[in-house]
């Protein structure tokens, strides 16, 4: 079915279902899971000092690509991990075409109405900008 999975992540509580998802398809399937976390560039205003913040940002997705590759070491999945700076959607994107990815599992917030439109969303953009299926994890603001 799937020879390569992409599963972005923030390390967020929110991640979790999709997180699970990712797992179950990549052992059904017998394939390599590919875990990525982005360091946010356009997340550090200009007038920080952007190498400590950076720095930051990049140690908090080692920890996040790190918990996974532990879970799916421990459930007998493939796997490989790889930090990004960038934006996410694009670095997202960017990954999923270099890696040649079979599809990507992302979860949403469940974020409505006007609080969507004006926080966006990084799984939306993946969604209509991907050349490969993007399957979307729904959970609620709390990550249940």
């Amino acid at each position: 079915m799937y020879d390569r999975i992409l599963l972005p992540t923030d390390g967020s509580p929110a991640t979790e279902k999709a997180i699970q998802q990712a797992l179950d398809l990549a052992e059904i399937s017998d394939a390599t899971l590919h875990v990525v976390s982005v360091a946010d560039r356009s997340a550090v205003p200009p007038d920080v000092r952007v190498g400590m913040v950076l720095d930051e940002l990049e140690a908090n997705a080692e920890d996040a690509v790190t918990e996974v590759r532990e879970r799916a070491e421990n459930e007998g999945v493939a796997v490989t991990t790889t930090v990004i700076r960038g934006v996410p959607h694009r670095a997202i994107l960017d990954y999923a075409e270099d890696e040649d990815v079979d599809v990507i599992v992302m979860g949403t917030h469940g974020r409505r109405g006007l609080n969507r439109y004006l926080v966006g969303s990084v799984t939306e953009k993946v969604v209509r900008l991907s050349d490969v299926p993007v399957l979307t994890v729904r959970m609620t603001d709390s990550g249940e």
